[in-house]
């Protein structure tokens, strides 16, 4: 007998993997964007992070949301987990920043202490939204590093994020083949 096979809506996860990934590029592109204000201007470049801090939580909120939608979780307590987070790392970004502002962090300093913080919570935030966010705070402070160590670290950095972009769309793909498989044995 013929069976029709099953609607998006049925099938929890698989229906916005695409936009997980595009999410995912866009912070790796946002913030080599960053890294290159760092290099251009370092005293501005906290005021670049903080509003980074502001950008990554509403789109991992908008994850949240599309993993909602598609049955892997329950919104209002990853929106209240997703708010509490991203509040506390703007806390200890401002104070970051205040430091910058009394002299006791120079700018670059500021920068990747900034760059720090925005990593660990994003990595943090992977447990909630998913490894695509770890992926990204992992991506963060091996800039962060690289910054501290490579003379020319833009471009130490851009490869780095080559890398991290490739992975990950490998990752989704066979993943995504490992799902295809497991419902072709049903």
């Amino acid at each position: 007998m013929y069976q029709e096979p099953p609607t998006p809506e049925t099938e929890p996860g698989k229906r916005y993997v695409v936009i997980e990934q595009t999410v995912f590029i866009l912070l790796v592109l946002l913030s080599l964007a960053g890294i290159y204000i760092t290099d251009f201007n370092p005293d501005d470049g906290y005021g670049y992070w903080l509003a980074m801090v502001f950008v990554f939580g509403l789109l991992s909120v908008f994850v949240a949301w599309l993993q909602a939608k598609s049955g892997d979780a329950d919104f209002g307590r990853v929106l209240k987990a997703q708010a509490m987070h991203w509040l506390h790392t703007v806390v200890v970004v401002i104070a970051a920043s205040f430091l910058n502002k009394s002299g006791q962090l120079s700018g670059v300093s500021a920068d990747l202490m900034i760059l720090l913080i925005l990593g660990l919570a994003a990595m943090l935030d992977g447990y909630h939204v998913g490894w695509e966010f770890s992926f990204l705070g992992f991506f963060l402070v091996g800039c962060a590093v690289i910054i501290g160590y490579v003379q020319s670290f833009l471009w130490a950095c851009a490869a780095f994020a080559a890398a991290i972009v490739a992975v990950s769309l490998i990752c989704t793909f066979l993943r995504s083949k490992v799902r295809s498989l497991d419902g072709d044995e049903t």
